[in-house]
């Protein structure tokens, strides 16, 4: 089984790469985020010619996430997070796909910091803590899987000075990831390449793609019970190097 993580960066303009992809690599789960629509105009019809089903939870704009299945459709297990009941932007969806719990994460960026984009990033990362933790004590099969916005270590960055201001590699940032890894969750890219060097992003700006001046911010954490079917990790860096791509890459695991 694989599962990917993609940011696509609005899913209407890389519909072509996205279908492309689907076609190419056949999936079988794809969490996607970043979508800036609505779900009234998530392209259903598109999707599902290329074999998939899926569930969604837009947002005009911006934000926005969404869980394909080759061959099948997902059921709803939340969309959003609790412990802010005010909070509607769309981050969160948790899907069950036969009896594995698969959630697509667009976490807050965070940036300008200090301010209040940084604090709702911290806040959204102690709520995605509560919720993981409780995901772990029921024991639930899961991957947690998505755009997670925390440049996690130095070498998950092609410069560190270049980013040291950035709200993605502040010590909060990081410190928030640490726990949520101590919790029991393993980081599958991070198993696979534990030297780091591998990045998931490269900026439109100032040539980042042709230098390969990039980050690793993209994760799939897997609980224990996931983690011990893992068989590889990886990146499908080509993807990100075609025209008018998102500046991720497909990011993904191999279960058995």
């Amino acid at each position: 089984m694989k599962i990917v993580t993609y940011n696509v960066n609005g899913i209407k303009a890389r519909l072509p790469r996205l279908i492309e992809y689907l076609t190419e690599e056949q999936p079988d789960v794809v969490c996607l985020q970043e979508l800036k629509t609505t779900d009234e105009t998530f392209p259903e019809f598109e999707i599902r010619a290329a074999g998939y089903g899926g569930l969604w939870h837009g947002q005009k704009g911006f934000n926005g996430v969404a869980v394909l299945v080759r061959g099948a459709d997902p059921v709803l297990r939340r969309r959003g997070l609790d412990g802010e009941p005010e909070d509607d932007q769309s981050r969160y969806l948790e899907v069950d796909i036969d009896g594995l719990v698969v959630a697509s994460i667009y976490l807050p960026n965070g940036n300008p910091r200090p301010g209040p984009k940084f604090d709702y990033k911290l806040r959204w990362m102690e709520r995605l803590l509560a919720h993981a933790r409780g995901m772990l004590a029921d024991e639930v099969p899961a991957v947690l899987a998505g755009d997670y916005n925390v440049i996690a270590n130095d070498d998950d960055s092609y410069s560190v000075a270049n980013v040291a201001e950035d709200a993605l590699m502040q010590p909060e940032s990081r410190a928030a990831y640490r726990r949520l890894l101590a919790q029991g969750w393993t980081d599958s890219l991070r198993i696979r390449a534990p030297k780091g060097g591998v990045w998931t992003f490269w900026d439109y700006q100032a040539g980042a793609w042709q230098r390969d001046a990039g980050f690793r911010i993209d994760h799939l954490l897997l609980s224990p019970a996931v983690a011990d079917r893992l068989v590889a990790a990886g990146v499908d860096k080509e993807h990100r190097g075609r025209e008018k791509a998102s500046d991720h890459a497909p990011t993904w695991v191999r279960l058995r």
